[in-house]
């Protein structure tokens, strides 16, 4: 999802599809005109102003999709107008996207406030980036609301960033016993995805998203040093992701240790498993999600925030622990 404002249905083809092979279209079809909205209403302008940390999705040169994270002191989100946003912070230098926000660019945006368990989304295109490190405008093509589901309560406070962390990032093709360990007790990530034409943003539902998953530790299964699984738990029936990835397959995930900062970013290729006997795996699970890693970069205490301990979202209550 991204790109200009326009008249066009609210969901492109993909998310349809899924709409449709699950019997939500028709329904869908009415609530995303009424939800998704080509500007950000006052509610949605205030909370990003409060945030201390903004999730974004977006291409590099390439084409991959990558999650990643901006932080700053809550003030450096502001919006002058309901259709402009203004971010005070910049990427670090080994992050994968630090060339890739660039002005034209398609982008996803996703606040959230862990401790409130609040999310808001916006997607839109960049109209201004620099001079860097810090400094983007971008142009709203989508605003909307996500519910609280699935979303651990932790509380953040900032901390001086680690200077090391140029020095200690490092790049691979497989996971190691570090960034396994970060996977293996997560209980949320990030994942963008992004539709075939968010390059050169088509219409407003054909961009690039961004979105939280969440699950007791250690939903997300590793297979092997480059294969992932993870459930798809019920949601709001969008399907922005699913859509983007029915679509196209490349996607990126992030994960966060909160205990320490790192930040461990996972270019990814998706297959979509939808039978009953393969969801059973993991209990509650509508479908899983399949990834086969490409590439990874990792960076040691690079977020310069840190969240005490966590609470449990309810809507985990009734999902077992993963079945194998």
């Amino acid at each position: 999802m991204t790109s200009i404002p326009d008249h066009k249905p609210t969901f492109h083809a993909g998310e349809v599809a899924v709409q449709q092979r699950l019997g939500v279209d028709d329904k869908m079809a009415h609530i995303g005109a009424q939800v998704i909205r080509d500007h950000m209403p006052q509610q949605h302008r205030d909370f990003f102003a409060q945030l201390p940390l903004v999730v974004l999705g977006a291409l590099d040169a390439d084409g991959q999709p990558w999650a990643s994270i901006l932080s700053n002191p809550p003030g450096f989100i502001s919006t002058p107008d309901e259709v402009t946003m203004q971010i005070n912070a910049g990427t670090l230098a080994q992050d994968p996207l630090h060339e890739a926000l660039v002005p034209g660019a398609a982008i996803g945006l996703l606040g959230i406030e862990l401790h409130t368990r609040r999310r808001n989304r916006m997607n839109g295109v960049i109209e201004q980036a620099g001079p860097k490190p810090h400094g983007l405008t971008v142009k709203v093509s989508q605003s909307f609301g996500n519910c609280p589901k699935y979303i651990q309560a932790r509380t953040p406070s900032f901390v001086q960033p680690d200077t090391k962390v140029t020095t200690m990032a490092r790049t691979a093709s497989a996971l190691d016993a570090t960034t396994r360990s970060i996977i293996e007790r997560a209980d949320t990530f990030f994942i963008a995805s992004a539709h075939p034409m968010a390059h050169v943003g088509a219409t407003a539902s054909q961009g690039v998203d961004v979105s939280h998953r969440g699950g007791k530790p250690g939903f997300v299964r590793v297979d092997d040093d480059t294969h992932l699984t993870a459930p798809d738990y019920i949601g709001n029936f969008f399907f922005n992701t699913l859509g983007n990835l029915t679509l196209n397959p490349r996607a990126g995930l992030l994960f966060i240790d909160f205990d320490n900062g790192d930040l461990l970013y996972l270019a990814v290729t998706t297959e979509i498993a939808w039978d009953a006997h393969v969801t059973a795996e993991f209990t509650g699970a509508e479908r899983l999600l399949r990834f086969k890693l490409q590439t990874l970069t990792y960076l040691p205490a690079a977020l310069p925030l840190r969240w005490g301990p966590s609470a449990l979202s309810p809507y985990l209550a009734r999902m077992a622990d993963q079945e194998g």
